[in-house]
């Protein structure tokens, strides 16, 4: 693959403050960034993206304020326990710091409703009561009647038909199982539409506008997991397509997978890194075998930029811990030729 020398890495600009990494409350003004990324744009003498030769696309998987922070209801801490808040702060001085090479960014967003197939709502026990989070369902404990899906949901996701549901429900858990990457996981409620959880922790969401406002370069956002009946952990495909009467129940995301695959180099950062920046990683690896195997030397992993998800139980332990999962896929990763780098690493790409 071609080579290029990168832009001179830049300083921070003022209007970044390490702090607003840890601040849930933190909100970029707009305004005031266009103002200053106009004359930082000036001072640096930096371009616009539309002229860069070599296209470098920097995708930001789930930097949502759930994810990133101990307030969040699904907070990324990893073993440390402040994973997310670091990977948010590096995430931002790698945009500041490496305006003039990142051509576009992409900031993904995990968006939820209140009943979906991974969140406890959506089931009940033998007896109607409510699941709990943190649950694993095997397609066998539907199949017994030990957990079924919430009958009141059948009247307004499939007409009623609760017969239908149920065995959608299985089918869906035994293909999860086929696949053989895991089970259904019932993760709290996160990332809902409307609350403050979904939205992009401030100091990225400024980092990014900030990018956009000096390079002139479009703030661009891909939606992912609003289908009630499959997870959708990678932005590139739902886990699950089919239905069991052979329908369809969810499409490949094609077209931003031709946006990343058509770039010069593609820089990947995030939360987690065992599950929704994972399993994106795999299914881009998947289509780069299908087409090329020497298309993954221009994918490129921050590995300071992301963690994977730790479950503290309050006892010094964990209730979940898939950071071992994480570094396995991290090691397959560039086994398969992908680059695994830091935030601080010189960016020759």
């Amino acid at each position: 693959m071609s080579t290029m020398k990168r832009n001179a890495p830049l300083p921070l600009p003022p209007s970044f403050a390490a702090a607003d990494a840890g601040n849930y409350h933190y909100q970029a003004n707009a305004t005031a960034l266009a103002a200053t990324a106009q004359d930082w744009r000036k001072q640096h003498n930096i371009t616009a993206s539309a002229a860069d030769e070599h296209k470098v696309h920097l995708l930001l998987i789930d930097v949502q304020k759930d994810f990133c922070f101990p307030e969040g209801s699904l907070y990324v801490g990893g073993r440390s326990g402040t994973g997310a808040v670091d990977d948010s702060r590096r995430i931002a001085e790698f945009i500041y710091r490496n305006l003039g090479t990142l051509t576009d960014i992409t900031a993904t967003m995990d968006t939820h409703l209140a009943f979906q197939i991974f969140f406890p709502q959506f089931w009940q026990d033998r007896a109607g009561a409510p699941l709990t989070a943190h649950t694993v369902i095997a397609a066998d404990q539907i199949a017994s009647g030990e957990v079924k899906p919430n009958p009141a949901m059948a009247k307004w996701l499939c007409n009623g038909n609760y017969t239908w549901l149920c065995k959608q429900v299985e089918y869906y858990c035994r293909e999860l199982e086929k696949a053989g990457k895991y089970q259904l996981y019932l993760w709290p409620p996160h990332c809902l539409l409307g609350t403050d959880g979904h939205a992009l922790a401030g100091v990225v969401q400024a980092a990014r506008l900030f990018h956009a406002y000096a390079r002139t370069a479009q703030s661009t956002v891909e939606v992912k997991g609003g289908n009630p009946l499959t997870e959708n952990y990678s932005v590139l495909r739902p886990e699950v397509l089919t239905r069991f009467d052979g329908g369809a129940l969810a499409q490949r995301n094609t077209q931003f997978l031709s946006t990343l695959l058509s770039s010069d180099a593609v820089i990947i950062a995030g939360q987690a890194a065992s599950h929704c920046v994972k399993s994106t990683i795999d299914d881009l690896l998947s289509e780069i075998v299908s087409v090329d195997k020497a298309l993954a030397k221009k994918i490129y992993l921050l590995t300071d930029c992301m963690s994977a998800v730790a479950v503290p139980d309050g006892k010094g332990g964990f209730v979940a811990d898939f950071t071992d999962q994480a570094t396995a896929a991290l090691q397959r990763f560039a086994d398969a030729g992908m680059n695994l780098i830091k935030s601080t690493d010189a960016l020759t790409l």
